[in-house]
């Protein structure tokens, strides 16, 4: 995609001898993926290819993130601070991001929030296509679509019981399991997460 509402010139160049520090941010999961430099040339570059470019400080001169080895990360979004000598670019990696082979260069500890979610549904989308033998998921795939819709229900009423009888510890749990088993539902019904997630912001919109 092409950024065109980003006010290259307006941002602050001199403040940092012409180099911005651009951190990365996985638009879906939220990670923080890396950080980077961009002058003015690498950001206009990026918002034109819609592929995050930096510059590079050591071999002075621009490189796009992922020219080697294809682990590219596409521009969702470019967002300067208040001081507008910082961005936050949202990104969809394809890939990994660091060179080291981890999702992010700050190590994979680095995830909260929704990045939970899209590892457990990383992990489910191994557990199906892989099948091991010794996998809970993969048997709850085995069984079919009719026995992870029981577990989905089962585990739906075991939360609303928890909730009614007021205990909060089995409340917390039970609603893990609930999610577990609906990212299982939704794998074998072909959805993924994200679609699900705009499916809310489509909904939250038309408010």
């Amino acid at each position: 995609m092409t950024i065109k509402n980003l006010a290259v010139d307006k941002l602050n160049w001199d403040k940092t001898d012409g180099l911005i520090p651009a951190i990365i941010q996985d638009s879906y999961t939220l990670q923080v993926l890396m950080l980077g430099y961009m002058n003015k040339e690498a950001l206009q570059q990026t918002c034109v290819t819609g592929k995050v470019t930096f510059y590079s400080r050591t071999k002075k001169r621009l490189w796009v993130k992922g020219e080697t080895s294809g682990n590219t990360l596409d521009v969702i979004n470019i967002l300067p601070d208040c001081d507008s000598d910082t961005l936050l670019v949202l990104a969809k990696p394809n890939g990994h991001t660091c060179h080291l082979g981890s999702q992010s260069c700050f190590g994979e500890k680095n995830i909260f929030g929704l990045g939970i979610l899209s590892a457990l549904e990383s992990l489910i989308e191994e557990r199906y296509q892989k099948r091991p033998t010794n996998s809970y998921v993969a048997k709850l795939f085995t069984e079919g679509s009719h026995r992870i819709a029981q577990k989905v229900g089962e585990e739906g009423v075991e939360v609303a019981l928890a909730s009614v009888m007021g205990q909060k510890d089995n409340t917390k749990k039970e609603a893990a399991d609930l999610i577990f088993h609906l990212l299982v539902l939704l794998k074998q019904s072909h959805v993924s997460l994200m679609e699900v997630l705009i499916e809310l912001q489509n909904r939250n919109n038309q408010k």
